[in-house]
C-alpha cells in the first residue's frame, strides 16, 4: 500500500474545475488526486473536501465580494492560487477529513486502541478467527500494508511521533488471499509446535477457527 501523508502531501486542483464545481452551487467533494467528485462516490474514493457553496445574497447596504477559494473551503484548508492550478494543504482538517472518508475505508487506525475490525465481511471473517490463536488485528494489518495494493491516508509525523490512518484496499480478493493463507501458515505451525494447540486441547471456539481456515 502506499502512503498519503497529509502532512507532507499538497493536492493539485485544476482551478477551472473548481470554480466550476463551485459556481454550480450543489455537493462535490474533492479527493486525494486533486479530482472534482460528485455523490454517489465510489467505494475508493478518497476524499479531502466535501461541501456546497451557497453565495451570500448582496443588498445595497452589504454589496456582494466576491470570496476567496481559502474561505470557500474554510480556514483548515491552506490554499495557494498558481495560474490554472489550486494548491491545497490540507492537514489541519485532518479530523473532518477522518469523519468524511470512515465510511468508505477497509479498516480504521486512527485510535490510540488500535485496529479492532475490518469493514469486509469477508477480512472480517478472518481476523475474528485468527484471534483464537493470538494472531492479531496489528500483525495482519501491517502484512496488508507490506503485500496488498491500495491507500492508507494517514496523518504521519516524527517528533513526537504520531500516526493515524485510514486504510483503502484496492483489491479486496488478493487481501483476503494474503491473509487466509499468512493464518493457515501461522496456525499450522502453532499447532504442530506447541503442546497448547495440540487438535485435543483446542477450544471448541479454536476448533471452529481451525476448520474455517481448513486446518482439520
Amino acid at each position: 500500500m502506499k502512503k498519503f501523508n497529509l502532512f507532507k502531501e499538497i493536492i493539485v486542483v485544476n482551478k477551472p474545475s473548481l470554480l466550476g464545481a463551485i459556481n454550480a452551487s450543489k455537493s462535490y467533494a474533492i479527493d486525494i488526486n486533486g479530482e472534482i467528485k460528485y455523490e454517489p462516490f465510489k467505494e475508493n474514493d478518497i476524499l479531502i473536501y466535501q461541501g456546497k457553496h451557497i453565495p451570500s445574497s448582496a443588498s445595497a447596504l452589504t454589496p456582494s465580494s466576491k470570496p476567496s477559494l481559502e474561505t470557500i473551503l474554510g480556514k483548515n484548508y491552506h490554499v495557494v492560487e498558481d495560474n490554472d492550478r489550486v494548491l491545497i494543504k490540507a492537514f489541519s482538517n485532518w479530523q473532518e477529513i477522518i469523519k468524511l472518508n470512515t465510511p468508505r475505508a477497509s479498516y480504521d487506525d486512527t485510535t490510540g486502541d488500535g485496529v479492532a475490525e475490518f469493514s469486509n465481511k469477508e477480512l472480517e471473517d478472518i481476523g475474528w478467527h485468527a484471534t483464537e490463536f493470538n494472531i492479531n488485528y496489528r500483525a495482519l494489518i501491517e502484512l496488508l500494508e507490506e503485500r496488498c495494493e491500495g491507500t492508507l491516508i494517514c496523518i504521519e509525523q516524527e517528533e513526537p511521533y504520531q500516526f493515524s490512518g485510514l486504510g483503502f484496499l484496492s483489491d479486496i480478493a488478493h487481501a483476503k488471499e494474503v491473509l487466509y493463507e499468512y493464518c493457515q501458515n501461522q496456525i499450522k505451525k502453532l499447532m504442530a509446535e506447541d503442546e497448547d494447540y495440540k487438535r485435543e486441547n483446542l477450544t471448541d471456539d479454536e476448533l471452529e477457527a481451525a476448520v474455517f481456515f481448513k486446518i482439520i
